[in-house]
């Protein structure tokens, strides 16, 4: 673990005694690369490798920045990363970093995780080495995160060390089989109205909705319309706000069915956060039967289109830790996920294909004694449970070598999971890539035909600058190709962009369905009404309101189209244009700077003294009248009208004085002097 600090840009980093050389070839990411490292005994150092698209500032933590005295030679990373220097977390956090304790506040102890959880390893977070909050945890072990990764020194030395991948050349083509994503529609969230299944809330929220609005006959609002913390609270009201967020979300789920057979996608993993706080020991709650008719009808749906639906449980069910606050959490995880898929009530074989894909955890030391405590806590779950359990092998420390075994000997499915395989692979058994794997294809097959189980598999791909195995776990935006399956099973897509990237594989491949989307236009929604603003009450008019402009006008497009791409089917956008979803920013152009009628007097030097007393300011010209508020060249002609020629000469004789007077600066040189007196 190592804590990393921002280094000065200008700051030179060559020394000897950390070489660091690339040979970049055609054929793989690193043909050849030399690496020697100094004695780290003295004092080791870390290298902190990132991609520069994403570099976010550091705080800088309270205390001295133990450097290594060793200076490092500017890296050639492959793919444009960066390498920072940072020093050893082991040696730091001892004098400087911030502890846990019991004797901590809520404050303190909330600015001490915020100094770990960047550095902390997964693996670290699994086992329970470090605490941390739980979304703080979770947001650590997310694949999908935008959050930097530090790496170490040796981790470095063994990532660049590593044989290339060796990967099968074959294709699953035709495909027969389906293809999905997980949980969140991207087009769909940014539709208005908005449409996802995920929305959520903090345990505040339900305290806070315990207490009456304070205006209960309108709406909640944020601002104008909150909970009155001054009234009595109840229980069953701040209940009922969280239950009516999970009813939204399983509302919208649907639409969000309906919107993927449309567009030929059949598979979806649902999203464990339908229900918020379902699972929790102290706010959790039974889904029946306030739910049992929305996912009653959702099931509908699902079992009318043929479509299959599956979940995912969090990193932290694990059935094998040594806690037994752990396991009884994984038991109230897993009831829940099997209460909200029996409620679907989908047919036999859609029922049974509507899986619950879990991971082995933490290792806690020992994996024999982690495995023989997950023997033992599954063999009490219901039978559901038993039905629907799936496990999966991991990028932290479960291997499809080490899972096979036990999921052979407990009749349980095995989830291949290609990029976690190629990430973390037993090497005295097979080789990096998806080549080796196939020998175990006919194992693991053998695992799913047992229960009559469609067989499913995942597949996703690494961001293009990840180097380390901590690197490599974040998941690409989309993927480049198909992985070597069978043609016929179930594949889940895990990538950033969701059902973009199944459309990508789509269109790459000619896959079934690639006809049935096109491209969106940019910043633009077709199948949307436009957003109604009531007019407001101007001050000028007196208050008037136009009855007529608050009367909103009709909607042409009906509710269930709304969001579903409109008759020409524009739900597509190209990698990296996520903005397209979203209305075009409007750009207000800065004004001009007036420019300064005076000049700026140049500032006093030092030697110069400072006058006693302050100069008086000039006294400004009274402003000049005019006589009337006709122009000026209009307002001489007329009086040139009304002067009698006798006094024309005069008149001139008294211009010509004045226009000597004053100055030509603001008079045009190609003016035409006019001489009246010649006329």
């Amino acid at each position: 673990m190592c804590q990393s600090f921002r280094l000065p840009r200008a700051l030179p980093v060559q020394h000897a005694g950390f070489k660091l050389k690339f040979k970049l070839g055609l054929g793989s990411r690193h043909s050849s690369s030399s690496l020697s490292l100094p004695d780290r005994s003295k004092s080791p150092a870390v290298a902190n490798v990132r991609s520069p698209a994403r570099v976010r500032d550091h705080r800088h933590v309270n205390g001295p920045v133990l450097l290594s005295p060793y200076s490092f030679n500017c890296l050639s990373i492959p793919l444009r990363s960066t390498l920072n220097i940072i020093a050893s977390r082991r040696a730091f956090t001892r004098l400087h970093a911030p502890r846990i304790d019991s004797s901590m506040t809520a404050g303190d102890e909330n600015m001490a995780t915020k100094a770990l959880d960047k550095d902390a390893k997964p693996a670290d977070i699994l086992n329970g080495d470090i605490k941390l909050p739980t979304a703080r945890a979770e947001g650590s072990l997310d694949p999908e995160s935008d959050e930097e990764v530090p790496v170490e020194a040796e981790e470095l030395k063994d990532a660049l060390g590593r044989p290339p991948p060796v990967n099968s050349n074959y294709l699953p083509l035709p495909w027969k089989g389906r293809l999905g994503y997980a949980c969140l529609n991207t087009y769909l969230r940014y539709s208005t109205p908005s449409v996802f299944c995920s929305r959520t809330c903090r345990i505040a929220s339900i305290l806070e909705n315990r207490h009456p609005l304070q205006n209960p006959d309108e709406p909640p609002h944020a601002t104008k319309n909150r909970p009155d913390r001054d009234q009595p609270a109840d229980i069953a009201r701040g209940q009922a706000f969280v239950e009516s967020l999970g009813l939204a979300n399983a509302g919208d789920l649907v639409k969000l069915i309906r919107w993927n057979d449309k567009y030929g996608i059949k598979f979806m993993r649902l999203s464990s956060e339908m229900f918020p706080f379902a699972s929790h020991k102290e706010y959790g709650y039974k889904l029946a039967p306030f739910a049992s008719e929305v996912l009653g009808e959702a099931g509908r749906v699902v079992a009318e289109l043929g479509h299959r639906v599956s979940v995912h449980p969090g990193q932290f069910t694990q059935l094998g830790s040594p806690k037994r606050e752990v396991v009884e959490s994984s038991y109230r995880d897993l009831e829940y996920h099997s209460e909200m898929l029996q409620l679907l009530k989908l047919p036999p074989q859609q029922d049974r294909d509507a899986i619950m894909i879990l991971h082995m955890g933490g290792v806690f030391g020992d994996k024999s004694a982690t495995l023989d405590r997950f023997r033992e806590n599954y063999a009490i779950l219901s039978d559901d449970i038993k039905q629907r359990l799936v496990l999966e092998n991991d990028d932290v420390s479960w291997t499809v070598h080490d899972l096979l075994p036990i999921c052979e000997e407990l009749n349980i499915p095995l989830v291949l999971d290609y990029h976690h395989h190629n990430i973390l692979f037993d090497a005295n058994e097979v080789r990096e890539g998806t080549q080796d794997i196939i020998a175990l294809y006919e194992r693991i097959a053998a695992t799913w035909s047992r229960k009559n189980i469609t067989q499913k598999m995942h597949y996703s791909e690494q961001t293009a600058p990840a180097i380390t195995p901590r690197q490599r776990r974040k998941h690409s935006d989309r993927v480049a190709t198909l992985p070597p399956c069978d043609p016929t099973m179930d594949l889940m897509i895990e990538a950033k962009d969701k059902e973009q990237a199944v459309f990508e594989l789509m269109r790459t491949f000619k896959l079934p369905g690639y006809d049935l989307f096109n491209d969106m236009i940019p910043y633009t929604r077709t199948d949307e009404n436009k957003p109604f603003k009531p007019p407001k009450k101007m001050k000028k008019n007196g208050g008037f309101v136009d009855l007529e402009g608050s009367v909103p006008p009709p909607r042409t497009i009906p509710d269930e189209e709304v969001g579903m791409g409109g008759p020409e089917r524009r739900v597509y956008w190209p990698p990296g244009m996520e903005e397209w979803l979203r209305p075009a920013k409007k750009i207000v152009k800065p004004k001009a700077a007036p420019s300064p009628a005076k000049k700026i007097k140049a500032e006093p030097t030092a030697t110069e003294t400072a006058p006693e007393t302050p100069a008086k300011k000039p006294a400004r010209a009274p402003k000049r009248t005019p006589t009337s508020a006709k122009p000026r060249t209009k307002r001489k002609a007329e009086e040139m009208e009304s002067t009698p020629e006798s006094e024309l000469s005069s008149l001139s004789v008294e211009q010509d004085k004045v226009t000597t007077k004053t100055t030509t600066s603001r008079r045009s040189s190609r003016a035409k002097k006019v001489n009246y007196a010649e006329e």
